[in-house]
């Protein structure tokens, strides 16, 4: 028989896990504050706040933001695991929220709100700048999801493939007419199968790289090297 994900307990159901986590940790706890599902104090301290949803949602991450104007302390409660936990706990550390996932009866904090600034990551910006910069014009349209994206590397390829199209070459001189330094590890890597070795230096157009000098054949491929 097919598994069945868990059905998620309905909100009110969340609210006596929710207290009891936070009664043990000195809070005085109470439903339905001024809006907000669970308000919990302790002497000194900011309000703790906790929205509570059966599942997670752009409503509760909403909310929580809302919330936020009220207090730093606040948490979205669900009452099943996200489906994408590395991402929904990254999207909570990046607004500042904390995270509890209510199961089987328990509260479990997953992720405590605390003020968060990203690490950039260097080569991931890097591959973006020469992308950006080696690209010639701008051949795809942004928010394309069913359409092949032209990169940098096939352009690249297309180019030299335009001039194999006329016969065999040697590599130095395709270097120099397709204005591609790279030629060399384009035509040794054969991405897309359009290249062929004729004698050491000198490399020639296949029928697929035929093909792909068709302006239909835009398609990057898996693995695509840019």
């Amino acid at each position: 028989m097919p598994r069945t994900r868990p059905v998620a307990p309905p909100e009110t159901a969340l609210y006596a896990p929710v207290k009891a986590l936070l009664e043990g940790q000195g809070y005085v706890v109470k439903g339905e504050i001024n809006g907000c599902d669970v308000v919990g104090v302790r002497a000194g301290e900011q309000p703790v706040i906790v929205e509570l949803k059966k599942a997670f949602g752009l409503g509760l991450v909403l909310q929580g933001i809302d919330r936020l104007a009220i207090s730093d302390a606040v948490y979205l409660a669900v009452g099943a695991w996200p489906t994408r936990q590395p991402e929904t706990r990254r999207l909570c550390r990046r607004l500042g929220l904390g995270l509890i996932v209510v199961t089987h009866g328990r509260a479990e904090v997953v992720q405590d709100p605390l003020p968060y600034r990203p690490r950039k990551d260097r080569r991931r910006t890097g591959a973006l700048l020469r992308e950006h910069h080696v690209r010639i014009g701008d051949p795809t349209e942004g928010g394309a999801t069913r359409r092949p994206i032209m990169t940098a590397y096939r352009q690249e390829a297309m180019r030299c493939a335009a001039l194999l199209a006329a016969g065999p070459m040697r590599l130095r001189d395709m270097r120099a007419g397709a204005d591609v330094p790279n030629a060399g590890r384009i035509v040794r890597d054969n991405v897309y199968g359009w290249f062929e070795r004729v004698e050491r230096g000198v490399y020639a157009l296949t029928p697929r790289g035929v093909d792909g000098l068709e302006p239909g054949d835009a398609a990057a491929p898996p693995g695509d090297p840019s």
